[in-house]
């Protein structure tokens, strides 16, 4: 009898807390906070409830008549959706439609852009006119005039730029000769490539492109595919990000945690975040062991046998211009890439307010990466161009053409991301996250052992789902610090779990902008990308599924984290058995 107390006591616990959480949300200010809210925030004055026109100052005013309130909600702040399929589970068809068309006709263009489409119809309930307004009006344009997208665009442009710049003064092609005396082997380039990306752990959009620009002409050299560079910079992006401190990821997680704890709580799930790091362990083991599988083996295949590096289309083929052989030093590449993670460094610690007294880790920690990545990368190529002026390296009309003709480059990298950023809008809009929040308030809170477990597949799913990892745990760390006290060891497993299953959803999503920067920087087809990193993707969020199911049991992190990487190269070790004998 004493036993079957003790079982049920942590669930009788767990659910007193979730009945506690839902009374509390229900009795909040905020009804979107309410399970199954149809609510959503005022179009016309946000959440303030006053009138927009005049802000009560004028007696007059045609839209409130001097009450000050706002005609569209009454001041209430808030309004029912006009979608009857807000909060259901019909709002997560739109990237539904949209990464499964991806996966099935290799043109992620119009699949992405259908996708919208899809939600535009369900946002305005197959209204013509709603969903062409809704579409550009709320998607397309909105996603354009918002100034961190716009940033990130900048600094993808800038970073065009540089990319040619470099190859035509000669730098990418001399660090390739440099490479092949110091670096002999593919398992060597792998290797470096992998080190390079857990060095360069401040950004995942700045790891991503620089890592490429730097390793795209060994890897070349040496065979390795351009699917599989890509999955490198990829898998050293993200989850580097996440297990990094100081980091723009741990910025992020700072600010979304309650009660000012978000460092701590940060720092405290790094060994619990299963994903991370054994998709490091996974990547490394793979290369030392000679592990290829799936249609990643394909594109291995035929870069080492035949030299082709795509097995496909290559998107980025204006940028490959020959220079001569003698032409460009190391330096050429080398000091323009320390220059730009030197000024991108400055640049967000810049927009945290450092040089206004603000010290270092806080400044890091409320950085915005978009405008300190644009400030850096800009100051980066002007810097670049000065140092080629001073070396002679082309002439200035030839620098200025590099300008357009990178920005060129980055064209196919921009519209993926601007439909993706329109298909996330149209998610939002129909309320997905609080589809999920109420699914994981409903049902996973009953399940104790397993809810670490329950919360990274959830994770994984709405990340995947929406293409934003950074939205996925801001939305699930916050509901299991309700549920849970920081105190609890469980707690901390899953907010790690939050994290990681972020992660993997965002790796495993063709429509993430994490996945689409890896593609550009390893100027790779985005949808062979996609292709070819998912069945390892997969393959990692599995091992990590049952890592946290023994963490679910166990939160010991001593014991948790090496059971983990055991299964990991156990994992590894089965699967180069059975794809051995398919090819023997």
């Amino acid at each position: 009898m004493k036993k079957n107390l003790r079982r049920l006591l942590p669930m009788l616990v767990l659910a007193a807390l979730v009945a506690t959480v839902l009374s509390v949300t229900a009795l909040a200010a905020d009804p979107t906070e309410e399970p199954g809210t149809k609510m959503i925030e005022c179009p016309v004055c946000g959440t303030s409830g006053a009138c927009m026109d005049c802000y009560g100052l004028d007696e007059a005013c045609e839209s409130c008549g001097g009450t000050n309130v706002c005609s569209n909600c009454g001041g209430a702040g808030y309004v029912t959706s006009p979608s009857r399929f807000y909060n259901t589970a019909w709002a997560l068809l739109p990237p539904v439609i949209a990464i499964a068309l991806a996966l099935l006709t290799k043109e992620v263009y119009s699949s992405l852009f259908l996708g919208i489409v899809v939600g535009g119809l369900l946002y305005s309930n197959f209204g013509f006119e709603g969903t062409v307004l809704h579409v550009f009006e709320d998607g397309i344009i909105s996603v354009l005039s918002d100034s961190y997208n716009v940033g990130i665009l900048v600094f993808l442009v800038i970073l065009g730029a540089m990319v040619c710049l470099m190859n035509k003064a000669g730098g990418s092609a001399a660090f390739g000769r440099w490479a092949q005396t110091h670096i002999k082997s593919r398992a060597g380039a792998q290797l470096a490539t992998i080190v390079l990306g857990c060095l360069i752990f401040i950004d995942d959009y700045f790891n991503c492109l620089t890592v490429g620009s730097v390793m795209r002409p060994i890897t070349d050299k040496h065979r390795i595919s351009r699917a599989k560079l890509a999955y490198l910079i990829d898998a050293t992006a993200a989850p580097i990000c996440i297990i990094a401190p100081i980091s723009s990821w741990a910025a992020a997680v700072a600010g979304f945690a309650e009660d000012g704890q978000g460092l701590n709580l940060f720092i405290r799930a790094i060994p619990f975040n299963f994903y991370a790091i054994l998709t490091v362990v996974m990547m490394v083991g793979m290369v030392l062991m000679k592990v290829e599988f799936g249609t990643m083996a394909i594109f291995e295949r035929n870069a080492e046998e035949t030299g082709d590096l795509f097995s496909g289309p290559n998107p980025y083929a204006m940028m490959d211009e020959e220079v001569a052989e003698d032409k460009g030093r190391v330096l050429d590449l080398v000091l323009p890439i320390v220059v730009l993670v030197i000024c991108c460094v400055t640049g967000m610690i810049y927009s945290g307010g450092f040089f206004s007294g603000t010290g270092f880790v806080e400044a890091f920690s409320n950085s915005d990466a978009s405008v300190g990545l644009m400030l850096g990368s800009a100051f980066a190529l002007v810097f670049t161009v000065v140092y080629y002026m001073i070396r002679r390296s082309m002439t200035f009309r030839q620098m200025m053409e590099c300008i357009p003709e990178g920005f060129k480059a980055m064209v196919p990298a921009i519209m993926i991301l601007t439909f993706a950023w329109s298909l996330k809008a149209m998610t939002d809009s129909l309320g997905a996250k609080y589809f999920v929040r109420d699914f994981v308030q409903g049902n996973a809170a009953s399940f104790q052992m397993f809810l670490p477990a329950i919360v990274f597949v959830i994770g994984c799913l709405l990340a995947f789902a929406t293409g934003t990892s950074w939205g996925t745990f801001g939305m699930l760390i916050p509901i299991v610090q309700n549920v849970f006290s920081m105190d609890d060891p469980l707690a901390i497993v899953c907010i790690s779990a939050c994290m990681a299953g972020a992660v993997c959803g965002d790796h495993c999503s063709p429509i993430s902008d994490t996945t689409i920067m890896a593609s550009a920087g390893a100027q790779c087809d985005h949808v062979s990308h996609v292709s070819t990193q998912l069945p390892y993707a997969v393959v990692a969020a599995a091992v990590s599924f049952v890592s946290y199911i023994v963490a679910g049991m166990v939160p010991n992190a001593f014991i948790a984290l090496p059971v983990s990487i055991v299964l990991m190269l156990c994992t590894l070790v089965v699967i180069r058995v059975i794809h051995g004998r398919k090819t023997a």
